[in-house]
């Protein structure tokens, strides 16, 4: 997902929801192409920038969920499970034909988790952190947002803990084997 880095107007909060418009469009392409490859190509691309997003999230949003919303903890908590779901439908995603029927329920599954986690954070989370977070940290959070979308890996890993800590220190690791993988396959990311 791309970002204006010129643009010192914009925060994490902006590049989030960027992201939320990018993936809702990538799933409106693979519903409306018909050819498998390219169908595959999308998928692929989705899956990649989901792990990439919520990676960052885990790093950088949850953290500043805990310290500055109310109910932190409790949203935080939600979310985590919420994106556990959305890796376990994007590993079935990505093993599935996608001239199956399969293929079409996950992605239709997968497309309602994303509704859902988007309409929390875009209606509740996003603007309790916008009123609690100085607007100079949403800013430098965007600037760490990016550098972890950047580094992250790109195929899901749903047995692998979804904590700042773990994403941290494994992570880049992580996500260089994902690259490598990516790059041998021919795997559109």
């Amino acid at each position: 997902m791309t970002s204006t880095d010129g643009d010192t107007n914009r925060d994490m909060i902006d590049v989030l929801t960027a992201d939320h418009r990018e993936v809702e469009n990538l799933t409106d392409q693979i519903t409306a192409t018909v050819d498998p490859e390219e169908r595959r190509d999308l998928a692929d691309q989705l899956i990649a920038e989901l792990v990439r997003h919520s990676v960052a999230e885990e790093m950088y949003v949850y953290p500043a969920m805990r310290d500055h919303l109310p109910n932190g903890e409790q949203a935080v908590e939600h979310d985590i499970q919420e994106h556990k779901e959305l890796e376990t439908l994007m590993k079935q995603l990505e093993g599935a034909d996608t001239d199956s029927a399969e293929f079409e329920d996950v992605l239709g599954n997968l497309r309602q988790a994303l509704l859902d986690h988007v309409q929390d954070e875009e209606t509740t989370q996003f603007p309790q952190l916008r009123a609690h977070v100085p607007a100079a940290t949403l800013v430098e959070l965007k600037e760490k947002v990016e550098l972890a979308k950047k580094v992250a890996p790109t195929r899901p890993h749903p047995a692998a803990p979804n904590a700042e800590l773990f994403h941290k220190l494994v992570g880049p690791g992580v996500g260089l084997v994902d690259r490598l993988r990516d790059r041998l396959t021919g795997r559109s990311t």
